[in-house]
């Protein structure tokens, strides 16, 4: 199998990494901005063409295409590669409006080719082991309890290098954990409240909010998020739950108690990205929906529209 790979930034390079991994799929293209910049990590990824036209780049041999490039572009280039006949992997969020994830899903239906958006605690080894327990009827949610703590008040990305867009945490990083929610325990989110900080004078976004979600089940989830923590940086999960409770790090998971449960056998890796791509790659070969496709994603999108009409007033 072709790919495309679209930026080659800190997740861009996440990609590449877990695709070495993957037997039967090869990188024919990168595409980025800067010449230099794609030219090195192509280099590095024994890439043979390098572009910085996504236009170029779609006329190409290619089955597939995974986009890591500004939250802004998402929505317009899924639209792109399926109308080029490429099956598309979006990084998350799929949008920034409810009607930009509406015309994604339309386009899919229309062309029929997989968009899969890349909400990646779905596959995350701590998160699919807390999954299994509740498909096996051994667990249930009663609260999740999350926070998203990162010292972002400058435009940078994962690896501190300087960036052209703006970060968000509601489009972005609270759609991590409202696509969570809802898949973790199996029912659509019915109550959505959300607060903001003031807003940053230079980015022109709140640093600092505070989200609740009530589910038809009854579950809750309270979600804390904040671009000014100088502390430990990253996203912690606590599921809160009939039959214990438990801590998730990414990769990692803990009892309430901090003692380390061996995740390792979840899945063939504990690398929740290249768990991500293996299933992209084998929707396609396999002709089906994958786990995250626009279609199982897009409530998470309608909760997040919902929350931004309440923190504008409308």
């Amino acid at each position: 199998m072709k790919v495309i790979v679209v930026g080659p930034g800190a997740f861009g390079i996440k990609h590449l990494d877990g695709i070495k991994q993957i037997e039967g799929v090869e990188v024919v293209a990168l595409v980025g901005r800067s010449i230099e910049k794609t030219q090195k990590v192509a280099d590095e990824y024994g890439i043979s063409q390098i572009f910085t036209s996504l236009d170029e780049a779609l006329k190409i041999d290619a089955d597939a295409v995974i986009l890591c490039t500004p939250t802004q572009q998402h929505a317009a280039q899924s639209i792109q590669c399926m109308q080029a006949g490429k099956h598309v992997q979006v990084e998350i969020p799929l949008a920034d409006s409810w009607q930009d994830s509406l015309a994604v899903l339309e386009t899919q239906k229309a062309t029929g080719k997989i968009c899969m958006v890349g909400h990646t605690r779905r596959f995350n080894p701590s998160h699919q082991y807390i999954h299994k327990l509740i498909t096996a009827g051994e667990l249930q949610i009663q609260q999740m309890d999350v926070q998203t703590y990162f010292f972002r008040r400058k435009n940078i990305n994962a690896k501190g290098e300087a960036r052209s867009w703006t970060d968000h945490l509601l489009w972005h990083h609270a759609a991590h954990t409202v696509d969570l929610f809802a898949y973790q325990i199996g029912s659509r989110i019915v109550k959505a409240n959300a607060i903001q900080g003031p807003i940053h004078p230079d980015l022109g976004i709140a640093l600092d909010m505070s989200i609740q979600l009530q589910a038809e089940n009854g579950a809750i989830c309270t979600l804390s998020l904040s671009f000014n923590n100088d502390g430990p940086l990253g996203t912690f999960f606590r599921y809160i739950c009939d039959n214990g409770t438990f801590i998730a790090r990414y990769d990692d998971l803990v009892d309430g108690k901090e003692t380390p449960i061996n995740v390792s056998q979840v899945a063939v890796s504990m690398n929740g990205i290249e768990l991500q791509d293996r299933e992209f790659f084998l929707a396609i070969q396999e002709n089906r929906d994958p786990n995250a496709s626009i279609a199982q994603v897009l409530d998470c999108y309608r909760v997040l529209h919902e929350l931004e009409q309440q923190l504008i007033g409308l």
